[in-house]
């Protein structure tokens, strides 16, 4: 049997950062594997296919970011009832997850796929990336069930208490992806599509051996007939958890999808630019993203066993992780980021290594925002308040259409280097005194919290 984690006892900052070290990790695998993608096309494809590839991350961002999100959302009523120690609801939540993933996952294959084309259209794709653009763009779309279900899998396992195991997991796939990205764009010369395939592939690897790990460890999953059973109580409770939560992503994603076309209209230089500092950008801000979802399960726990005093404790921990790595990050990539940029470009492409620098040096002195945006919109998250986090994905994306729409075409590729920033720093000011709302209406409904305040 494979042993699951309480994070409702001891001091929350060790706590914190044990549950969320392997987060991290494999996080940092798949970004790694998203930088491999990029670098190998770039450095064996050129400047055009590496435009290609980038020129729809927004999108996907969209649609794997409402995935992502929903699989999130259903975890957050199976960590509250790991916490109450409520395993049969548990198992029916986890149980239903999965019939609606298969419905979800199929549904948004189905229709992305068929919108390739108006996708790219819409957002303005220079012709001469168009076709790369598309094939990469269908490749990923057609792939939507695997990393749906990898990822529901994952939060699942990290409900439990158990963030390790995934992070295996995802380090055997990650060294796949690397392989089959050299399989199948040199030798099998797949161009683009190649790098979309790999990428599907080993996240399937990653959700086939989570299922198998689970049904053969966790003795706390084996289920009974009615807790398999089609739940309409469950159902309701997953979706109003689940699609708040997903609904956060895409939103959010709304405005960058705005902000990246405004970007592709600057010409195929501003897009590589702009694909190779959002590899980086991705890379280096994932500890704080493995920070909140931490957070989400620490937060749903404790929230589950009546604790909502921890939850405040939790926060105030992981302000002071966030802070230490958001000033190391400082130090690190205003010094360095050229030397990132490289891994994506040549150095004698000069303008998009001095434009992908400037969009990092940008990024980087925002982290602290951003620190405390995934912090508070994951806690939130975690103690189920999904529709008023979501409420957040509102303002950042008004943040990013204003950018769009009045400062890029004043000052160019400037204003498309903050606007990731200014959502940030919007975002935050609606979390800020939302999480004061949550916190205050979580010690009046628990009956054991003390009366500790914000």
């Amino acid at each position: 049997m494979s042993a699951t984690k309480e994070l409702t006892v001891g001091n929350p900052l060790p706590l914190i950062i044990k549950f969320a070290l392997p987060l991290l990790l494999g996080n940092m695998l798949q970004q790694t594997y998203s930088m491999v993608d990029a670098a190998i096309v770039g450095r064996t494809l050129g400047i055009n296919a590496l435009a290609a590839v980038g020129a729809s991350t927004s999108v996907v961002f969209l649609i794997l970011g409402f995935c992502n999100g929903c699989c999130g959302g259903f975890a957050i009523p199976i960590a509250q009832k790991f916490g109450a120690r409520d395993y049969s609801v548990m198992r029916s939540y986890i149980h239903n997850a999965f019939k609606l993933a298969w419905i979800m996952s199929l549904l948004l294959a189905v229709i992305t796929s068929l919108l390739c084309g108006f996708i790219l259209h819409t957002m303005r794709t220079p012709d001469i990336i168009y076709d790369g653009a598309y094939a990469y763009l269908l490749a990923t779309f057609i792939g939507i069930p695997a990393t749906f279900f990898y990822n529901l899998l994952s939060c699942v396992i990290r409900a439990l208490g158990d963030s390790k195991t995934p992070f295996w997991f995802l380090l055997l796939s990650s060294v796949l992806n690397i392989g089959l990205d050299l399989l199948f764009i040199l030798t099998f010369q797949w161009g683009v599509t190649g790098a979309a395939v790999a990428t599907v592939l080993s996240q399937a690897v990653s959700a086939i051996l989570c299922y198998m790990y689970m049904q053969r460890k966790y003795d706390i999953l084996k289920s009974t007939p009615a807790e398999r059973c089609l739940n309409a109580r469950a159902i309701r409770t997953l979706l109003g958890v689940g699609v708040p939560m997903g609904l956060q992503f895409s939103i959010t994603a709304i405005g960058s999808i705005m902000l990246q076309s405004s970007n592709n209209a600057l010409g195929t230089t501003c897009v590589a630019a702009f694909t190779a500092a959002m590899r980086i950008k991705m890379f280096f801000l994932t500890p704080l993203e493995s920070l909140g979802i931490a957070m989400a399960t620490y937060a749903g726990q404790n929230y589950g066993a009546g604790l909502p005093v921890r939850v405040w404790q939790g926060v105030k921990s992981a302000t002071i992780i966030m802070m230490v790595y958001a000033i190391l990050m400082n130090l690190l990539l205003w010094t360095q980021a050229e030397q990132f940029a490289l891994l994506f470009v040549d150095a004698h492409e000069v303008e998009i290594l001095q434009k992908t620098a400037l969009f990092i040096h940008v990024s980087v002195s925002f982290y602290p925002m951003l620190g405390m945006l995934c912090i508070l919109r994951y806690t939130i998250q975690g103690v189920g308040y999904t529709s008023l986090a979501m409420l957040s994905g509102v303002s950042e994306m008004f943040a990013r259409i204003a950018v769009s729409v009045i400062a890029v075409p004043l000052w160019g590729y400037t204003a498309v280097c903050f606007g990731d920033s200014m959502a940030w720093v919007c975002a935050v000011l609606f979390l800020a005194p939302a999480f004061h709302y949550v916190y205050r209406r979580m010690t009046r409904l628990s009956p054991t919290s003390s009366a500790q305040t914000l």
